[in-house]
């Protein structure tokens, strides 16, 4: 069932996902409503209900009269969070913070790795900074290792180092005790960037920022998106944490009134929901099991570990990453983000954001769909019924039974074998399907009946391409 009338190359216009308003205004409005969003990563849980309805209450108050100083705000914020209102500076969103500090603390060169968060490679190019990119492995599962990060540091002579944790898109996430260790082996560069936008979601362990430990070090600056934590991105208001030497000079070039009415309010309802805060970061991060669980029975795909509030799948090589990203919005009403635009990855390469168990089954009903469009269509050829058993005497090459594929995963028929690769860490191992041998065709009979042709490795399962059977499944 097609989800309106959805204008797909809004989703080719940049680096970045367009907005929800402009994919909205290109869709019906009953599609707009039922639109499953696995593409912006925010909290599903929170705000709550409750604390919608009172910034409704409010909304004629809050769009009508200027919000306070951002002292003000910035005050506030830290008797919620516990931080010394000298160690934090506000601002219009992160990235807003990752414009400063580009303008102000990068003179002439910043490392990082790829793929991660595009504007960290995109201000400092803009400015004419050298970028020097590290590339994360994909045979890794694109961890990073920190102290090979810091050798190619040290060997391009990158005056400012950034790491994400945990890093978009990939999930990654990297224990606190060795993010302090990295801090303490830079401490004669320029700046070093610790931008913990996803933090909230990590349940590795109990204490995963290390925010307050960048207060007492002389070039350390961390960045936080409430945004993202709170599922309210329209807001657009961040935060740093550093040493008041720091957050002073980017302080002073901040505006005086750089963050609106919408974000005041929100900030001193905080403290008030405090527990509810926490019950939505437990719900999220047991979705994102449940998530990964029913990704990773979807056969073909590689599904990464994360410690976000989204998580990172790899396609089948014969599925096109850019198709189904259309398929799966213009015929289900599921928008999901494609990672071809991000340096470091390819169209293969999809990030999901967490969402609960009824869109997830939404989603992964449209991956089938999906995969059932790449089938090539049958071609007829004709035979005749056996006259005495009504039996069919059915030969040829890449003849194959459509029937289920047993959790063992051998196939009904067809005279092949389907290597089972099983799990590794998260992510299936693809197996093959190999041709059963050409035998004599087929004669000419009066009655028709489809016929699955092998030659391209689909119905027949040419084992050169590498896909694990699921034809066989559906």
């Amino acid at each position: 069932m097609r989800h309106g009338s959805v204008d797909t190359s809004l989703l080719r216009q940049g680096a970045h996902s367009p907005s929800y308003f402009a994919l909205s205004r290109s869709m019906g409005p009953d599609a707009k409503e039922k639109l499953a969003d696995f593409c912006i990563p925010c909290n599903p849980y929170f705000p709550t209900p409750d604390m919608f309805a009172k910034l409704s209450e409010s909304l004629v108050d809050i769009l009508k009269y200027y919000p306070s100083d951002s002292g003000t705000i910035t005050k506030q914020l830290c008797q919620v969070l516990r931080l010394h209102p000298q160690t934090v500076a506000m601002a219009n969103g992160s990235t807003e913070l990752i414009t400063w500090i580009d303008h102000l603390l990068i003179k002439e060169s910043v490392a990082i790795p790829i793929p991660t968060f595009g504007r960290w490679t995109d201000q400092p190019m803009e400015t004419g900074k050298r970028v020097d990119m590290y590339p994360l492995q994909e045979r890794d599962n694109f961890a990073l290792n920190l102290d090979h990060y810091i050798s190619f540091i040290r060997s391009r002579g990158s005056r400012v180092a950034v790491i994400c944790n945990v890093n978009n898109p990939d999930g990654n996430y990297i224990p606190r005790r060795e993010v302090i260790r990295f801090m303490d082996q830079l401490t004669d560069l320029d700046l070093v960037v610790i931008d913990e936008s996803f933090i909230d979601f990590v349940d590795a362990e109990r204490y995963p920022s290390v925010g307050p430990d960048a207060v007492i070090r002389p070039n350390v600056v961390v960045l936080k998106s409430l945004g993202k934590n709170f599922g309210l991105h329209g807001i657009r208001f961040g935060y740093m944490i550093a040493n008041p030497a720091i957050t002073a000079k980017i302080g002073k070039a901040l505006p005086k009134w750089n963050l609106n009415s919408l974000a005041e309010s929100v900030v001193f309802m905080l403290k008030d929901y405090e527990a509810e805060y926490r019950e939505s970061l437990r719900l999220l991060s047991r979705d994102r099991m449940r998530m990964a669980e029913s990704l990773m029975r979807v056969p073909g795909l590689t599904v990464y570990p994360s410690q976000g509030n989204f998580i990172l799948i790899k396609v089948p090589g014969n599925w096109n990453g850019v198709d189904m990203r259309d398929h799966l919005i213009s015929q289900h009403g599921v928008y999901v983000r494609e990672c071809g635009n991000k340096l470091g990855m390819t169209s293969q390469f999809l990030r999901l954001v967490v969402r609960p168990e009824d869109d997830v089954a939404k989603l992964i009903d449209g991956m089938a769909t999906y995969e059932r469009t790449l089938r090539p269509e049958p071609h007829y050829v004709s035979y005749n019924d056996d006259p005495l058993t009504g039996d069919l005497p059915i030969t040829g090459t890449g003849i194959m039974n459509l029937g289920s594929l047993s959790s063992a995963g051998s196939l009904p028929s067809g005279g092949g074998q389907y290597s089972d690769g099983g799990y590794s860490t998260g992510a299936y191992s693809n197996g093959s399907y190999q041709n059963p041998p050409p035998t004599t065709p087929l004669p000419e009979r009066r009655s028709r009946r489809p016929v699955y042709n092998g030659h391209n490795g689909h119905n027949g399962h040419n084992g050169s391409n590498g896909y694990n059977g699921m034809a066989a499944a559906r």
